[in-house]
């Protein structure tokens, strides 16, 4: 269920889930009497909620002021904090967007009876996290742990296109680095996929100790029968962070080689100039010394003087040319 004009703004979906695992979309006004019927859950969505919505949320389900504080600012690192009964977890998102990667956040509240989970920023809706937890009741029976992991789920299966996008990225630049051609876009590209990388890392490395910790502790709030799916999602955060860690050193080693092959180039380009200068400097010796005014200069006066000066020039040029050809400076 979307919000419509009677809802608060910043509220997507409050839906109550009986002991059946049945659902229904309920109004923020029913909550607190579905909640004190002792049966079923509440999930409840919110998009960038004003302060105000949040507020009235911490007084409905008893969340602690510190939880819904970090809640209100999207500038959280991924964590996982007990208190009390109930958890608070932070998680990066990731999407992609036309301008290159977009980075988010989702907050997620647990309890006994209820999850409340609160995006920010390039964070996908979970309408079809939704959708496909109410095509099996059975698990949706489980309560909210069950909840928590397919949303866990869904932000790590966000995960993996962007990191093959990150992969053909990778390849493409490998290519381009080989070029012949010095290229300052290859650099930029090359900077801007590293840092890119940095920043999923720093999202799923802090994820692993989150699953970890909801696959061992919080007896209270998560079932037995979700641990080993908890522990499926840790695998995959496992093996993205093995695959950007990967792709990290492949661009490290990369940016070397193409600096290393642009000094390379420069180098190059620096012996031929040298060598041509080298050439240079013999008919500009010669005709240095007939600029020195002597008078007496015995080819000066033999009618062959001029030829004999320009071939003796020219082939010293040739003979210097032939030495610095063989060494490779021309």
């Amino acid at each position: 269920m979307n919000h419509d004009s009677n809802q608060p703004t910043g509220l997507m979906n409050c839906v109550h889930y009986d002991a059946h695992g049945t659902g229904r979309p309920v109004s923020l006004d029913e909550v607190p009497e579905l909640l004190g019927d002792g049966s079923g859950f509440i999930w409840l969505g919110l998009h960038e909620p004003d302060e105000a919505l949040l507020d009235r949320i911490q007084e409905m389900f008893g969340l602690h002021e510190l939880a819904i504080e970090d809640a209100q600012k999207a500038h959280q690192r991924p964590k996982i904090e007990a208190f009390g009964n109930s958890l608070f977890v932070a998680v990066h998102t990731a999407q992609r967007v036309e301008d290159g990667i977009g980075f988010g956040e989702t907050h997620v509240f647990v309890g006994v009876r209820y999850l409340i989970t609160v995006r920010h920023g390039a964070s996908l809706s979970h309408a079809a996290v939704r959708a496909r937890c109410e095509q099996a009741p059975g698990m949706m029976t489980l309560g909210p742990s069950f909840a928590l992991y397919a949303v866990l789920d869904y932000i790590v299966d966000n995960y993996q296109p962007i990191v093959r996008g990150f992969q053909d990225d990778t390849e493409q630049l490998e290519s381009a680095v080989f070029e012949e051609n010095y290229s300052r876009d290859t650099v930029e590209r090359l900077y801007r996929l590293k840092r890119d990388l940095m920043t999923m890392r720093l999202a799923v490395v802090p994820m692993q100790d989150i699953l970890s910790q909801l696959v061992r502790l919080h007896p209270n709030l998560i079932r037995d029968e979700v641990r080993l799916y908890f522990r499926d999602v840790a695998d995959h955060t496992v093996r993205i962070n093995e695959a950007t860690d990967a792709m990290r050193e492949m661009l490290s080693a990369a940016l070397s080689v193409h600096l290393s092959l642009v000094t390379i180039h420069q180098g190059e380009i620096v012996k031929q100039l040298a060598g041509w200068a080298a050439l240079a400097a013999i008919p500009t010796l010669v005709t240095g010394w007939y600029g020195m005014n002597f008078a007496h200069m015995p080819e000066l006066s033999s009618p062959y003087g001029y030829v004999g000066v320009v071939a003796g020039t020219g082939l010293l040029c040739f003979g210097v040319y032939r030495l610095l050809k063989r060494a490779g400076w021309l």
